[in-house]
């Protein structure tokens, strides 16, 4: 009951990272936020979340686990329905904050109760099921969203939290353990490392966000930022190898599994998260479609790993967990790689294919993953490990996605100059389609030969345009698919655990 209602709590933070995110343009108008201003809607979720994430092995040492969990999954749920309430995006930004503070606890303490209190060979059940929130959440949020947007209203996308809320409340009400407070930690917190990791990570995740729109470091704003991250990342480091009580034990990374694990992991948030956020993009774009028809079109990312997911357990019994670890890394890769040729007619059908095999891909990969990479992780080192293999999957998440927004735009720049070169008026081409074009606009009632004229000169520029950024997208996907072979390079390198038992590692 633990497990489930944990990993519900967990599902739920992730969910809604996505779920804003298909709804932005209409939150946007309902409050009176610009474009730009508008995605630190997005942005102050994640940027308290990921700060908050390696802190929740420690504060549930402080306050309890059953406490700490219970508290921030209450307050997770008074946030969610006070951001339908915001009147301005100064208010929705701090309410979004505070929500991903709290719903950031959920993610990694779903993933501790897994691993600390099931036994070893059920603990790929659990895996199984916290897969659902890290691969299943992801994909599925952009329809949930879509969905509720076009048909009830933004609003909603916050209400829908408060009955599996109320579900999730209640089975940790009744299921974990009651456990004395120990705020005598709290004298004894590694206060330091705790500063220059909330400030580094938060400045990382701000230039993360705001950096392909701010020209990067050609914004002094992002450079400053950056030099704040580089320097406070840096000292936590080493505070935290040199600390006799640190907040995380880095040197967890250094096992050979756990550090090549963490890295696929990184590879997998990267790829994960960078898909999920270029396929509305495209489709929104070229397409024109709106949040409800995307949403259809991720749900087969989605759809298929409530199938797939539950299976994965008996297939870590049947089969080295590598291998199974590879196969899923190799069908996600092969799902981007089957993007790569991509045309303006390549719409829903086209994707319907390359969806589903993404979808069988992820459904492999998260529970066999995180079951070889904590194998051995002793049960003092249970939080260190949770929040470092969480942590380290949102990073890659937020660095996948503003990789991929300078790498379109610096494509589609590319494409457009090579383009455009083939595009001239010394082409005879090129002047017989500004002639039919001509035609067309004088037979559509336009009067003015020039204007007539100038208007087919727009339209090709316009198709340019077009066919460039399809070409930039198919180059993204191709980008995806070599972060995905460079996880699948980091799998062979993980050593064979030793025999699962109904899906556990000993």
């Amino acid at each position: 009951m633990a497990v489930v209602g944990s990993t519900l709590g967990a599902f739920m933070a992730v969910l809604n990272i996505q779920i804003v995110n298909a709804s932005l343009a209409d939150i946007q108008g309902a409050i009176g936020a610009g474009i730009d201003d508008g995605g630190w809607i997005s942005t102050a979720y994640l940027i308290a979340e990921i700060v908050v994430i390696p802190l929740t092995g420690w504060l549930s040492q402080v306050f309890s686990l059953r406490n700490y969990l219970i508290a921030n999954a209450l307050l997770f749920l008074a946030f969610s329905v006070a951001c339908a309430f915001a009147a301005n995006l100064g208010q929705m930004i701090v309410l979004r904050a505070i929500q991903g503070f709290t719903g950031g606890v959920l993610i990694p303490m779903a993933f501790t109760i897994v691993i600390t209190l099931l036994p070893k060979a059920r603990q790929p059940i659990g895996l199984a099921l916290f897969a659902m929130s890290a691969t299943f959440a992801p994909a599925i949020g952009p329809t949930i969203g879509g969905y509720l947007t076009e048909n009830w209203g933004w609003q909603y996308i916050f209400y829908v939290n408060l009955v599996p809320g109320a579900l999730m409340v209640g089975m940790l009400w009744f299921s974990l353990d009651r456990q004395p407070m120990r705020l005598a930690l709290l004298g004894k917190g590694d206060w330091s490392g705790i500063v220059t990791m909330a400030v580094g990570l938060a400045a990382l995740q701000t230039v993360l966000e705001e950096g392909n729109k701010e020209d990067w470091f050609g914004s002094p704003f992002i450079l400053r930022l950056a030099i704040v991250a580089a320097v406070s990342l840096s000292l936590f480091v080493w505070i935290e190898l040199t600390s006799s009580h640190p907040l995380l034990n880095l040197r967890l990374l250094v096992r050979r599994n756990f550090g090549f694990g963490i890295l696929a992991n990184f590879m997998l948030g990267t790829a994960l998260y960078g898909s999920v956020f270029i396929l509305p993009v495209y489709l929104a774009r070229i397409q024109g479609y709106n949040a409800e028809q995307i949403g259809m079109v991720l749900a087969w990312t989605g759809l298929p790993q409530l199938v797939l997911i539950p299976l994965v357990p008996y297939l870590m019994q049947r089969f080295d967990v590598r291998l199974v670890i590879v196969t899923g890394f190799a069908l996600f890769a092969a799902s981007n790689f089957m993007n790569v040729h991509m045309t303006a007619g390549y719409a829903s059908d086209q994707l319907f294919w390359p969806n589903i095999v993404r979808a069988i891909g992820q459904a492999l990969v998260f529970a066999p993953l995180s079951a070889i990479a904590v194998s051995g992780i002793e049960q003092e080192n249970a939080g260190s490990a949770s929040a470092l293999f969480n942590m380290i999957r949102n990073l890659g998440g937020a660095v996948g996605i503003a990789l991929l927004q300078t790498f379109l735009t610096k494509r589609e720049q590319y494409h457009s100059n090579v383009l455009v070169q083939s595009v001239s008026l010394f082409e005879e081409a090129t002047r017989s389609r500004i002639e039919r074009l001509t035609a067309y606009f004088l037979s559509r009632g336009v009067s003015d030969h020039a204007l007539a004229a100038h208007k087919g000169v727009i339209a090709i520029a316009l198709r340019v345009r077009q066919q460039a950024y399809i070409m930039a997208f198919s180059d993204t996907f191709f980008l995806l698919g070599i972060a995905l072979v460079i996880a699948l390079a980091a799998t062979l390198l993980l050593k064979k655990p030793g025999r699962i038992e109904a899906g556990g590692a000993h």
